[in-house]
């Protein structure tokens, strides 16, 4: 469910990227992307 939860916020903080208006809006989207693209384990070696 975690993961699901993860994925889903990932995609919606993209698609508000895309509709974002304002400079301080835009910001605080991407700190939430961030924030959540930072929850991804480190890809495994030989991936």
């Amino acid at each position: 469910m975690d993961r699901f939860i993860h994925r889903q916020n990932i995609e919606l903080f993209k698609k508000r990227l895309a509709e974002v208006n304002s400079d301080a809006e835009r910001k605080v989207i991407e700190k939430l992307l961030a924030d959540e693209l930072a929850k991804d384990p480190p890809p495994k070696k030989g991936d």
